[in-house]
């Protein structure tokens, strides 16, 4: 046990940017892996369940005792990255350590063939954005900070999403409302493109429901002079606002919180949606069919499966509204697995909306919503509102 504190110890000792602790030892292990990264200034573990992600941060001088604590006796694999090699330590079922190291040629290819290559993004180095500096992707001088080249690249994913779905939008004030806003990362990239890059006014309102973040990032807003920015504590089901909407963004609101959220957007009129659901719980605990029984049998399946079916229906009642639908493929801000981002864009009124899909395609829409609901016993959250609020007829 003490050679493998040892071990684990020299980890630690070479500061990695990643660790990687994996193969439970035994069938009591409560996460099926664990993975640090290094933020500015601390350590976060992402400890994974079957279906949860439990996160702990870890000051830097206590990252050796983290790593003990963990590993003995409980995982058989430890995998580190720092700056020039990787780290990798093998436990056997018996105790038996092996440790050893390997230049990380990842890291040096990235680093050879930087010159032959610059991708251009949308915010680009060399000019200090003070919330990218906060969030530790930026340096005080505007420069990425390596280890945060793959957020950097996924800020930017985003705000193309986002300026692909304003389009040739030409309103003089965009209202923006952010629900389950959280630590707001993205709102504040977000006001800033808008503001600095488009030359744009926009009015954005985050929402969540933990007053004290709400209070953190009222005085962040206060703090980079984002006048037109402001957090609110409220919950996404009943919220009400007497200002217009023309984009709603939702990021991970958990499982029916999207559908209300999305409900919200289709009722203000809402000319933009752009929704990371997460967390699809609702239909996973209906789904059962007498006729397709294999796509609900296994338990892997069947969460992704109803998952699946959890957007896609979102998709489809989002046409029948009278929006342009599109399902992509979205590497989230928090490197947890990849998503799936709804973006839906209508443009005018309700009626002038509904117009541009015909009758007939929305009918289709609709029937292949209740369809699946009617082979698998489905009740979904968004169906169900939009049918009381009439907006499916």
């Amino acid at each position: 046990m003490e050679e493998q504190k040892e071990k684990l110890s020299a980890i630690a000792q070479a500061k990695p940017y990643k660790i990687i602790i994996s193969k439970p030892a035994g069938g009591e292990i409560p996460y099926r892996r664990i993975v640090i990264e290094r933020k500015e200034s601390y350590y976060q573990a992402a400890a994974y369940t079957e279906k949860q992600v439990f996160h702990e941060n870890i000051p830097p001088e206590k990252l050796a005792e983290y790593l003990g604590k963990t590993a003995v006796g409980q995982y058989l694999q430890v995998n580190a990255w720092d700056d020039a090699a990787e780290h990798i330590y093998l436990c056997s079922q018996k105790g038996k350590v092996t440790y050893k190291t390997k230049k990380n040629v990842q890291t040096a290819a990235k680093a050879s063939g930087s010159h032959n290559r610059k991708k251009q993004y949308i915010l680009e180095e060399g000019t200090p954005i003070e919330p990218l500096v906060d969030m530790g992707v930026f340096t005080p001088e505007g420069k990425v900070v390596r280890t945060m080249y793959d957020k950097f690249r996924q800020i930017n994913r985003f705000l193309e999403m986002v300026g692909d779905a304003v389009g040739d939008d030409t309103s003089e004030t965009l209202h923006i409302i952010d629900f389950g806003c959280g630590k707001s990362y993205l709102t504040f990239v977000l006001y800033y493109y808008f503001t600095e890059i488009q030359k744009r006014n926009v009015q954005i309102a985050g929402l969540d429901l933990k007053a004290d973040v709400i209070k953190n990032c009222n005085a962040a807003a206060k703090k980079y002079g984002y006048e037109n920015l402001h957090f609110e504590v409220g919950d996404i089901n009943g919220y009400r606002t007497d200002a217009p909407v023309d984009m709603v963004v939702t990021l991970h609101a958990c499982d029916t919180a999207t559908d209300y959220a999305l409900y919200n957007a289709i009722m203000w009129n809402a000319r933009m949606i752009l929704s990371v659901p997460c967390c699809q719980h609702e239909l996973n605990g209906q789904i059962q069919s007498e006729d397709l029984g294999l796509m609900t049998r296994y338990g892997i399946i069947k969460e992704r499966f109803a998952a699946l079916a959890t957007d896609a229906i979102r998709a489809n009642l989002l046409e029948c509204c009278g929006y342009k639908t599109q399902v992509l493929e979205f590497v989230d801000f928090a490197h947890t697995p990849k998503n799936l981002l709804i973006r839906a864009v209508k443009k005018g009124g309700s009626d002038a909306a509904r117009a541009i899909v015909p009758a007939a395609v929305r009918k289709r829409y609709l029937g292949e919503v209740e369809r699946m609901m009617e082979e698998f016993h489905l009740d979904p959250t968004l169906y169900r509102l939009l049918k009381e609020a009439g907006r499916l007829g």
